[in-house]
């Protein structure tokens, strides 16, 4: 029997600018094309959701953020992972707070760490970052939504693309 395989994203949302932290995914990840996304990334063995998703935001984008002041806002059951490594239930966090300033701390992965407007969000965009991000903004819905269940819907499709 697998395993269900454990992610985590945040949401950094600056209220006063009405912006949002995305990273540009170069085209050698998940997708075919340069795509957006929120930062986030596996839960390691033994690791608590929390200090997963505060450790993938500093890696990814050098903010700083103790896990207790992340909060969960809501929960995507994914079907079929882009990495064809099977299902995977992400956990999606925000802050509101952080200390450091934005960068592109992994060139190697990622064309651009950014502020975008939360009105307009960047696509191409990951699905499940597009559904996190949009549930988020307009106030939390339901809090549990699904990706790729749908055997009609590729799971691989981006928004916007």
């Amino acid at each position: 029997m697998q395993s269900l395989r454990q992610a985590v994203c945040v949401i950094v949302h600056d209220e006063k600018t009405g912006q949002v932290a995305c990273i540009h995914y170069a085209n050698n990840s998940w997708s075919t094309v340069p795509a957006w996304t929120v930062p986030g990334g596996k839960v390691e063995e033994g690791e608590r959701l929390d200090e997963a998703a505060a450790r993938e935001l500093h890696e990814e984008t050098g903010l700083v953020v103790a896990p207790e002041e992340l909060r969960l806002v809501h929960t995507i059951q994914v079907r079929a992972g882009w990495d064809g490594k099977g299902p995977f239930l992400l956990s999606v966090f925000a802050t509101t707070s952080w200390s450091g300033e934005l960068t592109n701390t992994e060139p190697d992965k990622h064309l651009a760490v950014l502020w975008m407007n939360a009105r307009t969000l960047p696509t191409p965009m990951f699905p499940t970052s597009h559904a996190a991000l949009t549930t988020y903004l307009a106030g939390g819905g339901r809090g549990f939504s699904t990706h790729g269940w749908d055997s009609s819907v590729d799971p691989r499709a981006l928004v916007g693309a």
